[in-house]
C-alpha cells in the first residue's frame, strides 16, 4: 500500500494514474473540496481517499504501507497565512518523517526551487546545513519548504532514527495535466494556452531587471511525466536517499514558452508585454536552472522531454481534447 499526500492534487494525481495503472494498491489524503477536484483521479481511482484531517487516525491504524509521498503543500507563492502555512509545510511533514521513521517505511517528500530565493546563491542541490543556511527564499511558501530540508539536515546529524529510504525533490516550474483547479498558481503553460486559443497574443510580465530584455526571464519548466518518473524510480532504487533538484537542467525563456504554445496550438506568434503587479515586485525568480548532477550521480538515466515537446503533449492531447485529465 502506498500512501500520497496531496494525491488528488496535480502531481500526485499524475503519480496516482501510473501507480495505479500498475495495480498498486493507493491511498489519497487529500481534500476533494465541491470545484470538480474529483476529475484528476476519476480514470484512475484510489483504494480509500481520505480528509487530511484524518490522517493521523488512519495512521495510528498501523496501515501496511510500503511508501509515502508526501506532496501535499500549501503551495501559493503568494501565501500569507504563516500559521497555516508552518503547519501543513513543515510540522504535517514532521510526523510523517517520524511515523516512516519508527515504522521502517520509506518517505520521498515534496521540496521547492523556491527555497533557492533570488537566485544569487546559485542551484545547487548540495545537501549540508551550511549550504542550506545559505538560502534566503523570497516568500513565505518558499521558506516552509526550506525550513523543512533544514529540518531534515539537522535530523540526520543527531544520528536518531530515519525512514529507510527518504528523498527530497526540489520542484523547478512543473506542467501538464490535472492542474486545472490551481487557480493563480496553475502554470504559465495553461495560462497562455488560453490566451492565443482565444485568439489574443501571448501576454508575458515586462523585465523588471535592469539589462535583462522583456520575454527573456527564464526557468527551467519541466514536464509533469517527467517528474512522476523521478519518482517512480526512487521507488524502485531504495538505495538511493537525498535532496535532489528536480528540473531539465536547462532554463528557457518565457518567449520561448509562448512561441511553443502558439506552435502547438497552430495559431500565430504573437506576444504582449505587461507590466508586472506590484504583489510580485521583489518575489519574481527571472532566472532558474537546476544543475542535475547529483541525481545523475545518484544513478537516474532517463531523459526529460524539451519544452517544446512537452507543451506540445500538453496542448494536443490534453487541452485541446474532450478530455483534458489523465
Amino acid at each position: 500500500m502506498i500512501l500520497i499526500t496531496g494525491g488528488a492534487g496535480f502531481i500526485g494525481s499524475n503519480l496516482q494514474a501510473v501507480l495505479a495503472g500498475r495495480g498498486h494498491e493507493t491511498v489519497v489524503a487529500d481534500t476533494l473540496g465541491s470545484d470538480g477536484k474529483w476529475r484528476n483521479l476519476a480514470a484512475h481511482p484510489p483504494t480509500r481517499v481520505i480528509h487530511p484531517d484524518d490522517l493521523d487516525a488512519f495512521l495510528d491504524s498501523h496501515p501496511p504501507l510500503e511508501m509515502v509521498f508526501h506532496l501535499g503543500a500549501v503551495s501559493e507563492t503568494t501565501a500569507v497565512d504563516g500559521d497555516h502555512t508552518w503547519a501543513t509545510n513543515v510540522e504535517l511533514s514532521r510526523r510523517l518523517w517520524e511515523w516512516c521513521a519508527d515504522h521502517g517505511v520509506r518517505f520521498v517528500y515534496a521540496s521547492s526551487a523556491a527555497t533557492y530565493g533570488d537566485g544569487t546563491q546559485g542551484f545547487e542541490d548540495e545537501f549540508s546545513i551550511p549550504a542550506l543556511e545559505r538560502l534566503r527564499p523570497l516568500n513565505l511558501y518558499g521558506w516552509t519548504k526550506h525550513a523543512f530540508d533544514l529540518l531534515v539536515a539537522k535530523t540526520l546529524l543527531t544520528r536518531r532514527e530515519q525512514p529507510p529510504q527518504w528523498a527530497g525533490l526540489k520542484f523547478f516550474n512543473v506542467y501538464g495535466p490535472n492542474e486545472y483547479h490551481k487557480g493563480r498558481m496553475i502554470s504559465v503553460v495553461k495560462v497562455k494556452h488560453d490566451e492565443v486559443a482565444a485568439g489574443r497574443p501571448a501576454r508575458l510580465f515586462k523585465s523588471d531587471q535592469p539589462g535583462l530584455a522583456d520575454g527573456a526571464q527564464a526557468r527551467d519548466f519541466i514536464w509533469v511525466g517527467d517528474v512522476v518518473d523521478v519518482m517512480l524510480w526512487l521507488m524502485e532504487t531504495p538505495a538511493v536517499s537525498g535532496l535532489f533538484n528536480l528540473g531539465t537542467g536547462q532554463a528557457r525563456t518565457y518567449r520561448d514558452l509562448a512561441h511553443a504554445v502558439s506552435d502547438a496550438a497552430g495559431r500565430p506568434r504573437q506576444v504582449e508585454f505587461i507590466d508586472m503587479p506590484d504583489s510580485l515586485r521583489g518575489q519574481y525568480q527571472s532566472f532558474t536552472r537546476a544543475p542535475m548532477d547529483r541525481l545523475r550521480a545518484a544513478g537516474y538515466g532517463g531523459q526529460f522531454t524539451p519544452l517544446e515537446e512537452g507543451i506540445r503533449r500538453y496542448v494536443q492531447n490534453h487541452l485541446a481534447s474532450a478530455d483534458k485529465y489523465v
